[in-house]
């Protein structure tokens, strides 16, 4: 018989690569990663993973149960969930994965209204990038993923101004991209500027994503961007750009997130806008503690 704790552990070893990754991962001992193996491997009747060099690789048999056993997972959490609200939220989990404008602006109070109306429910967080959190979403590692979408892109695979039958997509709002200019820039003042008339300004760029998109709307207006810097980090865009090295184009959410010295906000031509949206399965939308911290994310989104 396959047990679901098999599973998990297959699932560690498919990610990981390896038995001792995996133990590190599950927080358990190496030999009690190879015995579960070999007690999967012997419910299954098959070969489920080959040693390459210091790597496991699954087995086409490997592969077809890991794709299973993430809806089972998935499933199996659903079914936890559900069974804890029925005493009326008085336990239960609701794992959050959010990218980080939106883990400093909507998450905090979101999470401080579901804490005051069920404080016997554990809400954890931990951050990444879609499409990093909508498969981490369909892994059964969180039941909430906050994921955003610029005009003309998908988060994740899926397909721009809609979703996709394994997922619920909870609209929040939609976030305008400014720009962000040094005090004493000649466009400091403005309360519109062109993003073409930066084209010869060396730039700042955020994310791997939100850094594609930029080069693609500066495309579009007909300049390619010179990026001097990347980072990941807001704050640290934010200095760069106070420290008068260039300009950058954030999320408003990103702006609010932290404190803009030495900068000022300008709307930019034409409007660049993403979509922020609140992401779940179908099992997890009924139960009762996930629906209540959508209802709380939507509400924090409305502020």
């Amino acid at each position: 018989m396959i047990e679901a704790r098999h599973l998990r552990v297959l699932r560690a070893v498919a990610t990981t690569g390896s038995f001792s990754a995996a133990a590190r991962e599950l927080g358990c001992t190496q030999p009690a990663v190879s015995q579960q193996m070999k007690a999967l491997e012997a419910a299954a009747g098959t070969p489920l993973l080959v040693r390459a060099g210091r790597e496991m690789r699954l087995t086409e048999a490997g592969e077809a149960l890991v794709r299973h056993a993430m809806g089972i997972l998935a499933g199996l959490a659903a079914a936890e969930e559900e069974v804890a609200a029925l005493a009326g939220l008085r336990a239960g989990r609701v794992r959050l994965v959010s990218f980080p404008s939106g883990s400093s602006t909507l998450v905090p109070t979101a999470v401080a209204a579901m804490r005051a109306d069920h404080p016997g429910t554990r809400v954890s967080l931990v951050e990444a990038e879609p499409p990093r959190s909508v498969e981490m979403l369909r892994a059964g590692d969180c039941e909430i993923a906050l994921a955003f979408r610029y005009d003309d892109a998908p988060w994740g695979d899926l397909p721009a101004g809609g979703g996709r039958d394994d997922l619920v997509v909870r609209p929040l709002l939609i976030d305008r991209l400014v720009g962000l200019v040094p005090e004493g820039h000649p466009f400091a003042d403005a309360e519109e500027v062109g993003i073409g008339t930066l084209a010869e300004e060396p730039w700042i760029a955020g994310c791997p994503r939100c850094r594609g998109h930029l080069v693609q709307v500066c495309e579009t207006a007909g300049f390619t961007p010179r990026i001097d810097f990347a980072t990941d980090d807001y704050p640290a865009v934010v200095g760069l750009v106070g420290a008068g090295l260039g300009v950058a184009v954030l999320p408003e959410l990103a702006v609010e997130s932290v404190r803009p010295r030495g900068t000022r906000a300008v709307r930019v031509t034409p409007a660049v806008r993403r979509e922020v949206v609140a992401l779940t399965l179908p099992d997890l939308a009924r139960v009762p503690a996930v629906a209540q911290m959508l209802d709380h994310l939507a509400a924090a989104a409305r502020r």
